[in-house]
């Protein structure tokens, strides 16, 4: 096999769902562009230290360094991207994994074979099957959020279900949740005959079989119900039954909107309803008049599903509260299940037997094999599910770290503890580092370019003093400043807050500009709030704003660096080592430069934040109140910035823009007539 595997550009991995570029394929695609490395990612350790060890300048070694890693990263990229477009055209099938609506790829859940509306598959795949199939490639999303379904769950104090296909999967419930599965029985007994599978060579005798098992159930006046694994074979059995004249119709992720009236109709005699794993859950199929006398509604499933919970919700569909009826599954050795999965025994056994052309094999013992086949694709299933509970295990008390910050700044009861633990925490860090190196110039520097405020104490003190002691002290110098700047930006905000809740009552919420000198953004403060809470309610709003805004950013980035870890860290397998060990010592580090990164973020925002300063006469307009002369509004912003002049010692102040309740067609106009916006100033406006 090695000497084929050396002619192979790329190999696939059915089983694991995976497609890995050989070295032949590499140099076959880095022809192209003349360069025999163009997919070879350097060693970047290596490459360092050899920059290190070299008689370069620092500058030219800076350079040369930010050269490697940039070639680094763009490599990276290039090659993800070649194995993401691979996995696309050789891994994902239209009309089985994904359908084309509207121009947009979307994917088909494999379960239940609906549409999952709004989900894109991450890590640029869903762009690599985009560019497949020729249409607009949307831009990549960022995860904000994430969570695996048995951590959810596992949220609930208290976890039960019902459904009638858990007993396959009772270990796992176990294994997960410590949940036990117990069989309730049918409330009348099944009248149901569900037959052995029938077994063929190839799918064109698999099919054909099928067609005629139809045909012959819908002269006895039965309905039938034909299961399938994918939209492709739903849509192949149709055009088979179109050419026989055979009336029927069509249930998968495309015709979705038609999933009630099809099952309605399906109990009817000699119905014939082709569908996808969607066949009608949540709801019996009514046998119509005369069904029951002729033996109730047929199932037909045309291949065996990986799952054997899918299998039995589709026999599910028929012999309901004791009704008569039958399943039948039909199955071909070139089904994806039978080859990948499927003993080899049952091909050698009909390669002895010598069956012809359309000979079939019926037997208990076979229908035992490809169960066998089936349980081994869920234990499969189950394992990467348990693989990546594991992982998602580490991240879960991480996320439950952020969370508590995130609720302590959502609701601000709490804020002011973890403001002043982040502030003493990054004084303590600084000084900590800077003693070790005995820079006291380098901590000044620092203390000013983050917190604007000179250290308290002296250099003399700094290199004798204990570390807790000197934090201490810094920990006061910056509360004080703190708190100081809290007070100019309550007064200057506060006349303009007060002006505009008093005089334009239309508005709710005023948008406050806050800058630290290098970034921006708009705190919303409530104006009722802010007159009877005064600078408390303003300063306030800004620590939560600020707050929020940083911690979700850094989270952000710190799933797509656990992301990238987590692949990263499989390769330690080679060296006889767990992945999962390392990613959780490596993961542990990444959490705690986050919250370090975190608290030097909202301390530095905070402590030199302020209102951003311009020409009063160049402030921007927001736009006015639908239907109001503007020039009002404009004589009423300058008497609001005069009157705001003085009250703060004339500082020169931006006017916040405000943020302004839209107005509806039947509300009172604002312009004070009386009569309703759509027959007074929205008239005039539609108008224009």
């Amino acid at each position: 096999m090695h000497i084929i595997d050396d002619e192979l550009y790329f190999v696939i991995d059915e089983k694991l769902n995976t497609v890995t570029l050989t070295d032949k394929g590499s140099e076959q695609l880095a022809q192209a562009y003349n360069d025999p490395s163009f997919f070879i990612i350097p060693d970047v350790g290596a490459e360092v230290a050899d920059l290190e060890h070299s008689d370069l300048s620092n500058d030219e070694k800076v350079l040369r360094k930010a050269e490697l890693m940039r070639n680094f990263a763009e490599k990276s990229e290039r090659l993800h991207t070649v194995q993401q477009l691979l996995k696309a055209y050789t891994l994902f099938e239209k009309d089985v994994d994904y359908v084309i609506i509207d121009n947009k790829v979307k994917i088909v859940d494999e379960q239940t074979g609906r549409i999952m509306e709004g989900r894109r598959w991450s890590d640029g795949l869903h762009q690599a099957v985009e560019a497949k199939e020729n249409v607009k490639v949307e831009a990549a999303t960022q995860t904000y959020a994430t969570i695996t379904l048995q951590n959810y769950f596992r949220m609930y104090h208290k976890l039960a279900g019902m459904t009638g296909t858990a007993e396959t999967e009772a270990g796992e419930f176990w294994d997960i949740y410590k949940l036990d599965v117990v069989v309730i029985p049918t409330n009348r007994p099944i009248a149901r005959i569900d037959q052995e599978d029938m077994i063929y060579k190839t799918k064109r005798e698999k099919y054909n079989a099928v067609i005629d098992e139809i045909q012959a159930l819908v002269k006895e006046g039965r309905p039938v119900l034909v299961g399938t694994t994918s939209v492709e074979v739903s849509e192949l059995l149709s055009r088979m039954l179109t050419r026989k004249g055979i009336p029927h119709n069509v249930l998968n992720a495309k015709l979705h909107f038609k999933e009630a009236q099809i099952v309605k109709e399906a109990g009817q005699a000699g119905t014939v309803t082709i569908a996808t794993n969607m066949a009608g859950r949540g709801t019996d199929i009514k046998l119509g008049p005369g069904v029951k006398e002729a033996g109730g509604l047929a199932i037909i499933g045309t291949e065996r599903h990986e799952s054997r919970r899918v299998d039995r919700q589709l026999r599910g569909r028929s012999g309901r509260q004791g009704d008569p009826g039958s399943s039948q599954f039909y199955v071909s050795l070139e089904d994806n299940l039978m080859r990948m999965f499927g003993s080899e025994r049952i091909a050698g056994i009909m390669d002895r037997m010598g069956l012809q052309e359309g000979e079939v094999i019926q037997h208990p013992m076979i229908t035992k094999q490809i169960e066998k086949a089936q349980k081994k694709v869920e234990e499969n299933h189950f394992g990467v599910r348990k693989h990546l509970l594991e992982y998602d295990d580490v991240m879960n008390a991480q996320r439950e770290v952020i969370y508590k910050k995130r609720r302590h700044a959502l609701f601000g009861e709490r804020l002011s503890i973890d403001l002043n633990n982040m502030m003493y925490d990054f004084g303590e860090k600084l000084i900590d580092e800077y003693q070790d190196s005995k820079d006291y110039e380098g901590l000044k520097m620092e203390l000013l370019s983050t917190m604007g405020i000179e250290p308290p104490f002296s250099e003399e003190e700094f290199d004798k003093g204990k570390t807790n002691e000197l934090a201490e002290k810094l920990f006061d110098a910056a509360l004080e400043h703190y708190r100081e700047k809290a007070r100019i930006i309550g007064e200057k905000t506060l006349p303009v807050i007060k002006n505009v809740y008093e005089n334009q009552t239309h508005f709710e919420n005023i948008a406050i500009p806050i800058t630290d000198g290098k970034r921006g953004m708009n705190v919303i403060v409530n104006l009722k709030k802010a007159v009877e809470n005064g600078a408390r309610e303003v300063n306030l709003c800004i620590e939560k704003s600020i707050t929020l805004g940083l911690i979700d950013n850094a989270w952000k980035e710190h799933l797509r660096e656990l992301d990238d870890l987590k692949e990263s860290v499989q390769n330690a397998s080679y060296e006889q080592k767990d992945p999962l060990v390392i990613y959780k010592l490596e993961s542990f580090n990444l959490f705690k430069a986050m919250l370090e990164n975190i608290n030097e973020d909202v301390i530095s925002f905070l402590m030199r934040a302020d209102i951003p300063t311009q020409d009063p006469n160049a402030v921007r307009e927001s736009r006015g109140p639908q239907g109001i002369d503007k020039s009002k509004i404009r004589e009423q912003r300058q008497d609001l910035l005069a009157q705001s002049h003085s009250d703060t010692q004339q500082r020169t102040i931006t006017q916040p823009i405000h943020v302004e309740k839209k107005v509806g067609r039947n509300d009172p106009c604002p312009c004070g007539s009386g009569k309703k916006y759509k027959n007074c100033h929205g008239r005039l406006e539609a108008a224009e």
